[in-house]
């Protein structure tokens, strides 16, 4: 991250007039130079709900490295925090943290109000006729939540999810694709967010949610009597494309630059990075989001 300019102390002894004028010009040379270097600072805005935990959430204070979030008192934190800071700080840009509902998110990124969304995303075909994506900076599984109780507690396959009361987050793979699979379900209408959809199935208006594994793990911390069912690798799962699993950071359509400069960034990374910056968030989140 490009750090600000230290200003430059020096003393100067005064021997005539005319070194001690020189002196003070070179001090406000000095300054003007580092008034410049700030205000050429380059700044990465990032997007995000900051309501989705594991991924993103927002928190009261600066704790275990929490951003700002523009505009307001708060912080943002989570795995893409996390992500948006080590890509901020290896291209050398200050970061900057936007919250946004998740429909506004790929608006923003092409009216180019913020340069990506860095937001759980899948990387869709639908999706990238509106952005681009980089690489994928998270492969999510999908899941499905029950509660311990529920008749649904010991199902082996979507099949054995037959007839059930059903919902997910808008606009999402889980509630577009995935929830269509189940046979004879009775699909609730789309949540808002995460924390809606996960707040549905503790009140008891559907018997289950469909989302992606660290969603489903956070989840799992913060209601204790929620039952995580994982069809994944079984002739039983959910049929999902790999593009839908995929999780990747949206731009604005032609910004090769930042992919590419991104791209790098990622490119470094292994899967262990990944599971261990996700099993970090998850150890901090806060259980009321």
């Amino acid at each position: 991250m490009k750090k600000n300019l230290k200003k430059a102390m020096a003393a100067f002894f005064a021997v005539s007039m005319a070194v001690s004028l020189a002196a003070c010009g070179g001090k406000s040379e000095k300054k003007d130079e580092t008034a410049a270097a700030n205000d050429g600072a380059k700044t990465l805005k990032v997007a995000m709900e900051c309501g989705y935990a594991p991924y993103n959430w927002t928190q009261p204070d600066d704790s275990n490295g929490a951003v700002p979030i523009s505009g307001s008192p708060d912080f943002a934190y989570g795995y893409d925090v996390m992500m948006a800071k080590k890509i901020a700080d290896e291209l050398g840009y200050e970061l900057e943290i936007v919250k946004l509902d998740w429909d506004a998110l790929v608006p923003a990124v092409q009216s180019g109000t913020v340069d990506c969304v860095i937001a759980g995303q899948s990387i869709t075909s639908e999706r990238m006729e509106s952005v681009d994506f980089t690489e994928p900076y998270y492969y999510a599984s999908i899941i499905t939540l029950v509660k311990n109780d529920s008749a649904y507690a010991d199902a082996k396959s979507v099949a054995d999810l037959k007839g059930a009361v059903c919902t997910s987050q808008q606009n999402t793979i889980w509630y577009n694709v995935c929830l269509p699979q189940i046979p004879d379900a009775k699909v609730l209408p789309a949540q808002e967010s995460a924390p809606a959809m996960l707040v549905a199935l503790n009140s008891g208006k559907c018997d289950l949610v469909v989302t992606d594994m660290p969603t489903g793990m956070a989840a799992c911390v913060a209601y204790p009597d929620f039952k995580l069912l994982d069809f994944s690798e079984t002739e039983g799962a959910f049929e999902v494309s790999e593009e839908e699993i995929n999780i990747g950071i949206s731009l604005k359509k032609g910004n090769t630059e930042l992919k590419d400069a991104i791209n790098g960034v990622l490119g470094k990374m292994t899967a262990d990075d990944y599971t261990k910056m996700m099993d970090d968030a998850i150890a901090v989140q806060p259980l009321s989001q």
